[in-house]
């Protein structure tokens, strides 16, 4: 059950099988994804807007992040790849090859970690599957509807993967999931064959399954270039498939495949959902994008720590009267980005923006402090170096709450919450207790983003980066998405004032040039 309808699902089990079994090919996990790619069911109008308002999305984050050291070198590298007819690089005229296209634009989407999430078995960034699709669409002439409708499948494959498989239980990095979703909505979208998409599916998977170590301890900006990778891997994979290359097979079930050896091992099942043939493929509705520029379990508590900033002073008139604070949450969230990870580098002053990004004590303590949150000042070194927030950061940890476990894993949405409860002793003796469930701007929560919210945040963004005509440009070409013909995708494109480039950081040469 999601946020917005009721499906016909069909449950698939998927395990490891022995090599002498008789194991059919339509049985395969990737079979059954390349099945769902081709079904032709035509995406609804609450699908398409959402989609449209996960493309503004996109574009704004990438404005606020296009000036940063990580985005301006995957852009220098897609620029050393020019195409006579090729993709568009975000912010940049003219045209690239579209795996370097997408990589470049991928990057400049996940650098802040601001965009859209989807949690469940495990985790995910949906809105990672726009960049290489848009990139492939633009290079070969689709149409704005093919488009729509490849995304609408590269969504629902990556949720429904995320919904059924844990990775990282096994410290399997969440980009394994978004691989196949890339190779399945490019499928989709160019309306390849079931066997073409199947070999892609398998090649994808098989090259983007990494250790979860790059979200781990001192976290760097390779953080942001793995579902770059992820997206490039998955481009080349159909191109490969295309041109007749078969996979690994089969990549998940196998003998020696991901089940086996790098996930649950050869005894464990996992329970899979995708749509039944002819159920529309609406598993977007079900994603959230982010308010704040923070990792998504953090949400809820920048907003929880909002509204306490205020109880607080109330009561006691200043922040440094608090003793202790203690946050229970969920399982994920405890081990993750509090102080269950066991990592000290999220209470190092002197961590990376990555590693920031991933500490709720420090993300607690500034949003209590600043009351809101900032993608460039929260994460300043002077901000992180402040005595009193030092102080107050340390006062911070989590606990694991098995009812905030439970409602994290609920697959009813209803229940299902992503927040915490935090309960904050004063000097005095005194305990504040106050919980938030999910983020003000979560569908269910007390400000949900709507299409508003979506191009507000844009123009928040891009503001210092991109003219107000072509902000507006950009928006209308989104609006008519669906009718834009062959050819006309490059006004997906935002493109920034060479002279703002040229603020970018002055990168060393590489091998591309």
């Amino acid at each position: 059950m999601g946020l917005h309808s009721v499906r016909t699902m069909l449950m698939h089990a998927v395990r490891s099988r022995r090599s002498a079994d008789d194991f059919p090919r339509h049985e395969h996990l990737a079979y059954k994804i390349a099945e769902v790619a081709i079904d032709p069911i035509a995406v609804d109008p609450e699908t398409t807007e959402m989609l449209l308002n996960r493309i503004i999305d996109n574009a704004a984050v990438s404005g606020a992040s296009v000036l940063r050291r990580p985005v301006t070198v995957a852009r220098q590298q897609a620029l050393a790849h020019p195409v006579r007819h090729g993709a568009r690089v975000f912010g940049v005229d003219g045209g690239f090859s579209a795996e370097w296209a997408a990589w470049a634009n991928s990057v400049a989407v996940r650098e802040l970690d601001f965009h859209d999430t989807f949690l469940a078995a495990d985790y995910s960034h949906p809105g990672d599957n726009i960049p290489p699709l848009v990139a492939v669409a633009q290079q070969l002439g689709v149409r704005g509807a093919d488009l729509i409708r490849g995304l609408a499948t590269s969504y629902e494959i990556q949720i429904d993967l995320v919904r059924g498989m844990c990775l990282h239980e096994t410290k399997i990095d969440h980009v394994a999931h978004l691989g196949p979703a890339v190779a399945a909505g490019i499928g989709t979208m160019l309306r390849l064959d079931t066997e073409t998409i199947y070999h892609a599916i398998g090649q994808a998977l098989h090259l983007t399954t990494a250790t979860r170590q790059a979200r781990k301890g001192a976290i760097s900006s390779w953080k942001a270039f793995a579902p770059a990778h992820a997206g490039k891997v998955g481009i080349e994979a159909v191109d490969r498939a295309m041109r007749g290359e078969g996979s690994p097979a089969p990549i998940w079930e196998g003998e020696d495949g991901v089940i086996a050896w790098l996930l649950g091992g050869p005894d464990r099942t996992y329970q899979v959902p995708l749509p039944a043939r002819g159920e529309p493929k609406r598993a977007i509705l079900d994603s959230y994008t982010k308010q704040h520029s923070a990792e998504y379990q953090s949400q809820a508590p920048i907003d929880l720590a909002c509204r306490l900033r205020e109880r607080i002073r109330d009561l006691e008139g200043d922040l440094d009267q608090i003793a202790t604070i203690v946050l229970h949450t969920s399982h994920h969230t405890h081990v993750v980005i509090g102080t269950g990870s066991g990592d000290p580098q999220k209470f190092d002053p002197d961590a990376s923006r990555e590693t920031l990004d991933h500490s709720l004590p420090y993300v607690f303590a500034v949003a209590l402090q600043d009351g809101g949150w900032h993608h460039e000042r929260s994460y300043a070194p002077e901000r992180a170096h402040r005595l009193d927030t030092v102080e107050l950061w340390h006062k911070i940890s989590t606990v694991e709450d098995p009812e905030w476990t439970r409602r994290y894993h609920s697959t009813d949405p209803i229940e299902k919450a992503f927040g915490a409860r935090a309960e904050v002793t004063l000097k005095s003796g005194e305990v504040i207790v106050d919980e938030l469930a999910v983020a003000d701007a979560h569908p269910l929560g007390a400000r949900p983003f709507e299409r508003k919210q979506y191009v507000e945040k844009f123009i928040e963004l891009t503001e210092d980066v991109v003219e107000p005509s072509e902000q507006q440009r950009f928006l209308s070409a989104v609006d008519n998405l669906a009718n834009l013909e062959a050819g006309a995708l490059s006004g997906l494109n935002v493109l920034v004032d060479p002279r703002v480039l040229d603020k970018a950081p002055v990168i060393p040469s590489g091998i591309f040039r």
